[in-house]
């Protein structure tokens, strides 16, 4: 069953909103690698116990911009659930997915409060932050998931359907677990690299295999491995897809992830040989955010109700030796 596309505007601005959510996002990447997270202090969500701090520092006004623009994120993700739930009959994913999009703005909003009130920023390198930026991560993809998905549905096309899937599900179920996987380990390597710096590419290695070295810098080494092995999985993951489910879509999808997720190797050699400087920081994070996008769209096209199915060709009958 297919339903009606949105209007006009509402595509454009779900688009908006998608756009101007990654943009939030690498900008409270940027709060972390500045080490600006505690610029507001143990506060929140007020600065300093003030509304407008006055004499801010220069993390004073890093982390105060990150939370006007988290605001207004929030503020178009109610704009967009009620939009989307008025202008949708009951039923509509589109409907649905705006619904799941603020669910996740909440949640994410409270994700973020909670790492301000623990006092997991600035210099901090317990276990607690790592477990909490883990957490983060997994919400943000989620968030930008239902974004994308309140983008794709705005466009008429058909909804999923979870059941009967078979090999597909499996193959697409394992995808979205490696790539969360992937992004947890990315989250925590990038939290070593804000708080344990290396001056040098040797230098990095050395404290990568140092006995003695933090937790942090030792669990960084496995994100590269993890990149290489799960990326080359998901990629060849989303190949086979493309051949059980032979639409324009999912071979789009598909051709996306491996073209996205090659660049993003490449930023991250770039970042391990640069001792990944804020500015690379961020561009490998968008390219994160770019191949998750693009494995939900992948999922959306390949779990469509409508989506067409392989039919296996059938063998020709075995003809009986003459006697």
């Amino acid at each position: 069953m297919t339903h009606a596309a949105s209007s006009r505007r509402f595509q454009v601005f779900s688009l908006g909103v998608l756009a101007y959510t990654l943009g939030v996002i690498l900008w409270g990447a940027f709060v972390r690698a500045t080490g600006s997270g505690a610029g507001c202090g143990a506060h929140w969500p007020v600065c300093n116990g003030e509304v407008v701090p006055r004499a801010p520092t220069v993390a004073t006004i890093i982390e105060y911009t990150h939370r006007l623009t988290s605001g207004l994120a929030m503020v178009l993700a109610v704009a967009m659930c009620v939009w989307g739930v008025r202008a949708h009959v009951k039923g509509h994913p589109a409907r649905r997915a705006a619904v799941w999009a603020l669910v996740f703005m909440v949640t994410e909003a409270l994700v973020g409060a909670g790492i301000v009130l623990l006092k997991y920023v600035a210099d901090d390198a317990s276990v607690g932050r790592a477990l909490w930026m883990g957490v983060h991560l997994v919400n943000t993809f989620l968030l930008v998931g239902a974004q994308t998905l309140v983008v794709w549905f705005s466009r008429g096309r058909a909804p999923l359907a979870l059941r009967g899937q078979g090999l597909v599900g499996l193959l697409l179920g394992t995808s979205v677990v490696g790539l969360l996987l992937l992004g947890v380990s990315g989250a925590v390597a990038a939290l070593g690299d804000t708080l344990f710096p290396a001056e040098s590419l040797a230098h990095g290695l050395s404290q990568d295999m140092s006995e003695t070295a933090h937790g942090l810098v030792r669990l960084r080494v496995l994100h590269p491995v993890l990149a290489v092995g799960l990326g080359a999985l998901v990629m060849l993951l989303s190949r086979w897809v493309a051949r059980l489910r032979p639409s324009a879509e999912v071979r789009r999808a598909s051709t996306a992830i491996v073209i996205v997720y090659a660049a993003q190797l490449c930023a991250g050699v770039v970042n391990l040989v640069l001792l990944a400087p804020v500015w690379m920081q961020l561009v490998h994070l968008l390219l994160a955010d770019l191949v998750w996008m693009a494995l939900v769209r992948l999922c959306a096209a390949g779990l469509a109700s409508d989506a067409p199915r392989t039919v296996p060709v059938p063998q020709p009958a075995s003809r009986a030796e003459p006697v």
